[in-house]
């Protein structure tokens, strides 16, 4: 009432309104760029294994998704062994047990027969469409197969142009594929030769040139000019950029190397407890370790050897210092024949 006393008052009320986070104190979006994060570290993972997977493991990886004998049929009697199961010969079953085989063991071959490589390609050949031919690794034929597709050369090897290749011809072509690279080879290291103006003056100390054995590269003394010192296995500062320039012409190369001292006549003195066998060795060692600190791998030398003064390269003059050198060969992996020689 308007007239009444202070105690009629209404009464105050207090409302506390609760209200919901705001949204971006939520926890939605941490979810989302952990799915983010997630995917990333996923992507350069796999980013990283490209990197580090070399191409003979990738091959290997995609043969394994596409197997050389897959089954016509998807299920039933068309599959591989055709609804049939594999057991030890001689193991009892009933009558009512499926049909069964025995796989064959393969023989191995006599170390006393000739192998010349052939016979691996031509029992590979018949196998082609099978699996490996031992727990190894693949055949040579298959091997040989997979290298020419990589290079896109399969058609090419194809002389007969029926859409099958034979031995002979995936051999015919792998060595002409191998000369091709021997060729670049040199190519780029002559080539790099002459984009150092302090290395044109040892163009002469390099002599290059195709063997039976493979690609023999040869870093040759001159006169006035030694590639170590005397005596020494301690190369000089030049000397240690030619074989730089080796290396990087040969390091993508697959083929295994040959590495060899040679010395001129002059013996060391009596008593000296030291030799041209020694020296050889020790300077042949030294390019080892010279080409494998450009990039070659180790596992490439296939042997390091001296042959102090019995190899000269002018045996009428065998005191010559051109006598002394090492010689790199680059081994052939196919041999010589005319499809290696070209055209």
């Amino acid at each position: 009432m308007a007239g009444g006393s202070g105690n009629d008052q209404a009464p105050i009320i207090i409302k506390k309104i609760k209200r919901g986070e705001e949204g971006h104190h939520g926890g939605a979006w941490k979810v989302a760029y952990a799915d983010f994060v997630t995917a990333m570290m996923a992507f350069f993972l796999l980013l990283w294994l490209l990197n580090v997977t070399t191409s003979e493991q990738k091959m290997g990886i995609a043969d394994y998704f596409s197997p050389a004998s897959p089954s016509k049929q998807e299920s039933g009697a068309g599959g591989i062994l055709s609804g049939r199961t594999i057991t030890v010969e001689g193991s009892k079953a009933n009558a009512s047990s499926p049909p069964q085989i025995t796989l064959p063991t393969p023989s191995i071959p006599s170390s006393n027969a000739p192998d010349d490589g052939m016979e691996d390609f031509e029992s590979s050949a018949d196998a082609a469409a099978g699996s490996e031919a031992d727990g190894q690794g693949r055949s040579p034929y298959i091997e040989g197969m997979a290298e020419l597709d990589a290079a896109g050369r399969r058609a090419e090897a194809d002389r007969n142009r029926d859409g099958e290749l034979s031995p002979e011809e995936v051999r015919d072509a792998l060595a002409k594929l191998e000369q091709e690279r021997f060729d670049e080879a040199v190519r780029k290291l002559r080539q790099a030769i002459q984009a150092v103006p302090e290395m044109q003056t040892l163009a002469e100390s390099l002599i290059i040139d195709q063997t039976p054995e493979g690609l023999r590269i040869q870093l040759v003394d001159q006169f006035g000019y030694s590639m170590f010192p005397s005596g020494g296995a301690q190369m000089f500062p030049q000397t240690a950029q030619l074989l730089s320039a080796v290396a990087q012409a040969v390091a993508r190369l697959p083929n295994r190397l040959s590495v060899t001292g040679h010395t001129d006549g002059l013996p060391f003195r009596q008593g000296a407890g030291f030799s041209n066998w020694e020296l050889s060795t020790d300077r042949a060692n030294a390019s080892r370790r010279a080409l494998e600190a450009a990039g070659v791998s180790p596992d490439r030398f296939e042997s390091v050897i001296g042959r102090a003064d019995k190899e000269h390269l002018f045996p009428e003059d065998p005191n010559s210092p051109r006598n002394r050198r090492i010689s790199i060969v680059l081994l052939r992996e196919q041999p010589i024949g005319e499809a290696a020689n070209g055209p």
